[in-house]
């Protein structure tokens, strides 16, 4: 049982792993693991000369499970150790070379391994292709000492720079989405405090006078009781009504505080696109009364949303018209459509856009999705 548990704790991922990182993205562990079926080359190699033979079995027997012993800890191990195992592999194969053609492919997989270990390294990815051509430079001029004809080892250096390069731009760009998504949500976090600490400075200044004023009436009226009746009564009144009038400036606030911003929705949806890839191009809103702009903006919301999840696209943009007596409001996607039909989400638009006398139009093809709104302008100075 401690033999068990001690395996477990041996392959168990560290905090700042590579596995650790893909789990936070919401990947399946196994996906990392796919990549192990290249290893079959292991097994394809002697078919092309050497031959299965005692010692290509006994060798396999033994370095393979060694192979993926080590493959298994770059992803499980920290950052600052993960790079040792995949140099182990490249040294697995060196060390094999004279009687193990198939080591070969331990050499490819160790040099695409130290991609994600040097990207956090001060060269970076010109650091991590450099080690990579000083790899191959050295195991290519081992195998010509050993006797390896030229033709079968020339082409591991370019190939496993091209694999690394590809891996190494991979995760620098990956790199980048996680930054971009991280800055994304700080910039909620701190648009959120900055309301609550703007909702609380409201309150204070709407609420502060208008309590010290009931109590002050309150307490007048309380003296006034036995020598004035009459006067105790209207200081009661007035007391109550700057309460009534006091409990309707916070109801109005409140209102205020749940209605969205067009603006503000624009900036959201724009990192939101931004963290998933999506080029976002929009008009500036228009100015609109809160009865039109709060279901507008949460229209936008929806859609964005939606891009960000489920369209897979890579532009999008939002347009608005507007004339004297309507506003449209366009936002399409050039991504791969909605297969499923209308879901709950666009049903929630199309209810938000018909309780105000609009009218909303969602068409969804392989070529994209747009979602058209139209809503009537009141006339100036009537609510709309």
């Amino acid at each position: 049982m401690d033999s068990t548990q001690r395996l477990r704790s041996w392959f168990r991922p560290a905090p700042d792993s590579h596995l650790a990182d893909a789990m936070r993205r919401g990947k399946s562990p196994r996906s990392e693991f796919i990549h192990l079926l290249w290893s079959v080359w292991v097994f394809i190699t002697p078919s092309f000369g050497m031959g299965y033979d005692r010692l290509w079995l006994s060798l396999t027997l033994l370095s393979y499970p060694l192979f993926l012993l080590l493959y298994a800890k770059t992803f499980v191990a920290p950052r600052r150790q993960a790079r040792w195992y995949s140099l182990a592999m490249v040294a697995l194969s060196m060390a094999l070379l004279r009687w193990y053609p198939s080591g070969l492919s331990y050499f490819v997989f160790g040099c695409v391994l130290l991609a994600p270990s040097c990207r956090d390294t001060r060269g970076g990815l010109a650091g991590y292709l450099a080690l990579v051509l000083v790899l191959g430079a050295a195991v290519v001029a081992e195998a010509l000492w050993i006797g390896y004809p030229w033709q079968s080892v020339v082409w591991l250096p370019p190939m496993t720079l091209i694999i690394g390069l590809i891996v190494g731009v991979e995760q620098r760009d990956r790199a980048h989405q996680d930054a971009l998504q991280l800055s994304h949500d700080e910039v909620r976090r701190l648009a959120a405090t900055a309301e609550r600490e703007r909702i609380g400075r409201d309150l204070h200044d709407l609420l502060g006078h208008t309590l010290s004023l009931i109590t002050l009436k309150l307490e007048l009226s309380r003296k006034l009781i036995d020598r004035d009746a009459a006067a105790a009564r209207s200081e009661i009144a007035e007391a109550e009504k700057v309460a009534r009038h006091a409990l309707a400036e916070v109801r109005a606030a409140v209102t205020g505080f749940r209605a969205a911003d067009l603006a503000a929705e624009l900036a959201s949806a724009r990192l939101l696109l931004e963290s998933s890839r999506v080029a976002l191009d929009y008009d500036a809103p228009p100015e609109l009364s809160p009865e039109i702009e709060r279901p507008l903006a949460l229209v936008l919301r929806e859609a964005a949303t939606n891009i960000a999840r489920h369209a897979n696209a890579t532009r999008a943009e939002v347009r608005f018209v507007r004339n004297d007596a309507q506003l449209r409001m366009r936002i399409a996607d050039d991504g791969r459509g909605a297969n499923a039909g209308e879901g709950n989400g666009v049903v929630g638009m199309r209810e938000r856009v018909r309780a105000i006398g609009g009218s909303f139009e969602f068409a969804s093809s392989k070529a994209g999705t747009a979602v058209e709104v139209a809503v009537p302008l009141a006339a100036k100075g009537q609510p709309a």
